[in-house]
């Protein structure tokens, strides 16, 4: 099997375009078109479909993504075992429109000198990322294991930043003209945040969320991506989602869709990042000091319980407090 073929394949599958894959791997758009179409052949199923946004994963995609993975990682591992040190620092970010992602992205255009590798692993169940980690998939990610007593020995985990939530909304709803808007106000209005995994952190979070300001979060339906939830809050009256305030995302002019900063108190998603306790890549710690140049929260942020526990052990790195 070609291994640059099955790393093509990963690439596309994490960006969604065979362009975007293309320039990462340094070579054209049509070389990725060609090793991802012999992968095809080799394996006798197709993997992506095509849409007008660039590349969707099959079934069959997505049931091989996870195992071409691995052979792209085995193949890292086996490059570095002869050539020490030479590796990029691989992060995951969860998603690449993320505030993880977009802090990371502000540092590296400040030092594009660092050799960095951002990926997005799609795993929602936080011991399967965990797991990424102490085989040496990645470098570090940006989870969190809300008990900490459950976190394995070999990793350790800080936290990273707190990301302050904003109300996103199209121009028909109630809200739409306000210039901030309180907890209290949102309790009588529909939050939509669609496909919240059983399990997962963010899970948590909404759970705590919604019992401690009495909010009515609906995780009804299958997530079907960003550009469909701006589509749909574009077009109501009465349909509202929650959005990290440095997350990315673009819309069409003409959607008219607002961000509503959320006060008194301001609510605040902690972000956290997990890595090995020993030898970990030299690469982090500039990064981790960077988190603690980040402006800090108002003293009325609410936070999930989790955020109070603190996660470091005697030895572990520690970032700047902010």
């Amino acid at each position: 099997m070609d291994t640059e073929a099955v790393r093509s394949f990963v690439r596309a599958a994490e960006l969604g375009q065979l362009q975007r894959a293309a320039d990462e791997l340094g070579v054209t758009q049509q070389a990725v078109s060609k090793r991802i179409a012999g992968l095809e052949r080799e394996l006798s199923v197709r993997l992506f479909t095509r849409t007008a946004r660039g590349v969707e994963l099959t079934l069959d995609g997505q049931a091989f993504l996870p195992h071409a993975r691995n052979i792209v990682a085995g193949v890292d591992r086996a490059v570095t075992a002869i050539r020490p040190g030479s590796r990029a620092l691989r992060v995951d970010v969860l998603g690449l429109r993320s505030a993880q992602a977009v802090i990371l992205h502000d540092y590296w255009r400040s030092h594009p000198e660092i050799d960095l590798d951002v990926v997005t692993l799609r795993v929602n169940d936080p011991r399967a990322a965990v797991a990424a980690v102490q085989a040496d998939d990645v470098d570090a990610m940006f989870r969190t294991i809300t008990d900490p007593a459950a976190l394995p020995r070999d990793v350790q985990m800080i936290r990273a930043f707190d990301s302050p939530l904003e109300l996103l909304v199209g121009p028909g709803h109630p809200l739409a003209s306000a210039r901030t808007v309180t907890p209290a106000q949102l309790r009588r209005h529909r939050i939509w945040v669609p496909g919240i995994a059983p399990r997962s952190e963010w899970a948590e979070f909404y759970d705590q969320l919604t019992t401690y300001f009495d909010l009515r979060v609906d995780a009804a339906g299958p997530n079907f991506g960003n550009e469909v939830l701006l589509d749909i809050l574009a077009d109501s009256a009465d349909v509202a989602t929650l959005v990290g305030a440095r997350d990315r995302y673009i819309w069409p002019t003409n959607y008219d869709v607002r961000r509503i900063p959320i006060v008194n108190p301001t609510l605040a998603y902690p972000i956290s990042l997990i890595l090995p306790r020993t030898n970990p890549h030299p690469g982090l710690r500039a990064i981790i000091n960077h988190f603690g140049s980040l402006a800090p929260l108002p003293d009325t942020t609410w936070l999930p319980s989790w955020a109070a526990t603190p996660h470091r052990r005697d030895g572990d790195i520690t970032p700047h407090r902010h």
